[in-house]
């Protein structure tokens, strides 16, 4: 029989809390509602029972987003000897930090670590493992949700102008990230991980279909294209090769950024002594990385073979035929990035409803998920039309914040919990794994940073984004 943690009751509330019923309860005194023992309103573990292949395609909507989109670009700023490189190191190391999270979560007996923070408190204490984790949490989840938006509208927009074909009046991407924030008001209000598992699955066939056809169609471009293809960096100047490199870093960082909802995963499956739920959760963390695998690398190598430095930040811009294609490709990109945004988007759910129902006393009920889950969409709405810097905003966030999480983190943790025997194969593995993280944080964000800055300067407020449409423009120019 498994067991759930209890958090902050004293035995004597407990004793009176477990004769409520399973909604909460009022004290009399007070007359105010108090939280029920057993959870069933949370995001995250009110409901235990799914399979290995649940952990499969949530980990394939969760990795395979639209990070896949932009390794194309991020080659063209590493070129190819360290774009590989880096391409391999960053699977192999995420593959191992991610095991150790999947072994983590379990690791004392009786008790689940459900979310990231709860292991990061076991690891370095109730208050110090709260600020360590949850801001860099938050900021991954809320960054990706951003950047999600950005990529639903720009997709949207590039759907629309393919099929109109300059018939139709020009829309503004606002419009567009407007019409996509739409579907996730309606989708937000879903209660917990089990019930967006179709979104998931769907979103994650979504993925994989849109990255065969980048690169098939990338293939098929360069073997009807007769022009020589430029593979120098895209920089020419020295501080720009340092300064897109930096980028480049990031770009590949962001792609790997499932490790922050991996534990929330792994808590919607059952667990007993028996059968513990790491072995079903790594069955489907073995298949998710073969996918993984399969999107990631044809898409980087064959989309950077086809077009050198001359490709766009999105692949999907650069590719403009068949046009029946990549309208469709580009569908499938706004399909797949409704479910990885509520993939990212429950975890916060979570927090922000336990908050307001154990700090504030809410009763969590339908209209607390109305409220509270439509300011959170329309806040990450808000966010994306006013900076929607896809590249830019990729490089930034996935330097800054999804390197901790994801390449150094878990390995602390490890080490401080697990305790391997120094100069153990173990203990080597992980301080390899912290020296390669740590850099890529602070040296990552500043290439990020710095676009961002050139671009602010020729922006202006919920205009259309002059990166997407002059690539566009110039492309078609170029190309017919």
């Amino acid at each position: 029989m498994e067991m759930q943690q209890l958090d902050d009751y004293s035995p004597a509330k407990l004793a009176s809390l477990a004769l409520a019923p399973s909604k909460g309860r009022t004290d009399s005194q007070e007359g105010r509602w108090k939280p029920p023992v057993a959870e069933d309103w949370r995001a995250i573990n009110s409901r235990r029972n799914a399979k290995w292949w649940y952990a499969a395609f949530h980990n394939v909507t969760a990795m395979v987003g639209a990070g896949v989109l932009s390794l194309p670009f991020a080659m063209s700023e590493l070129g190819w000897g360290v774009g590989i490189t880096v391409l391999v190191l960053s699977w192999i190391i995420t593959v191992y930090t991610l095991w150790q999270m999947v072994e983590m979560h379990e690791i004392v007996p009786g008790k689940r670590f459900d979310r990231y923070h709860e292991l990061g408190q076991h690891a370095f204490g109730e208050k110090l493992g709260l600020w360590i984790i949850v801001p860099q949490q938050l900021v991954v989840e809320v960054g990706l949700n951003i950047v999600y938006m950005v990529t639903g509208g720009q997709s949207l927009q590039k759907f629309h102008d393919m099929v109109c074909d300059d018939r139709c009046r020009r829309i503004k991407l606002p419009y567009f990230i407007m019409i996509f924030a739409s579907v996730q008001f309606v989708l937000s209000q879903l209660p917990n991980f089990h019930s967006i598992s179709s979104i998931s699955l769907v979103a994650a066939v979504m993925s994989v279909s849109y990255s065969a056809i980048a690169w098939i169609a990338s293939a098929d471009h360069h073997k009807h294209n007769s022009a020589e293809v430029d593979y120098s960096l895209r920089a020419t100047t020295t501080p720009g090769k340092v300064f897109d490199f930096l980028g480049g870093l990031g770009d590949v960082a962001f792609t790997y950024a499932g490790h922050n909802v991996v534990l929330e995963i792994q808590a919607t499956i059952p667990s007993t002594p028996d059968k513990p739920s790491k072995k079903p959760m790594w069955k489907g963390v073995v298949v998710a990385y073969i996918i993984i695998a399969a999107c990631y690398f044809p898409v980087a190598l064959v989309g950077y073979w086809a077009f050198g430095n001359q490709v766009d930040e999105n692949i999907l811009i650069t590719l403009n035929k068949p046009k029946w294609l990549i309208a469709l490709a580009n569908m499938m990109v706004v399909v797949h990035v409704v479910g990885s945004y509520q993939v990212y988007a429950m975890p916060v759910f979570d927090m922000i409803e336990t908050v307001l129902v154990k700090k504030f006393w809410f009763t969590p009920d339908l209209r607390l998920r109305l409220i509270s889950r439509t300011i959170y969409v329309a806040f990450t709405m808000f966010i994306a039309m006013t900076f929607p810097f896809f590249s830019e905003l990729l490089s930034f966030f996935g330097g800054f914040a999804y390197a901790p999480t994801t390449y150094f983190l878990p390995c602390i943790m490890w080490l401080i919990i697990c305790k391997p025997k120094r100069f153990s194969l173990s203990w080597f593995t992980n301080w390899t794994c912290i020296f390669i993280g740590v850099p890529l944080m602070i040296l990552a964000p500043i290439g990020g940073l710095r676009q961002i800055i050139l671009k602010i300067k020729t922006y202006k407020f919920y205009q259309d984004y002059p990166g997407l449409n002059h690539t566009y423009v110039e492309h078609v120019s170029v190309h017919h």
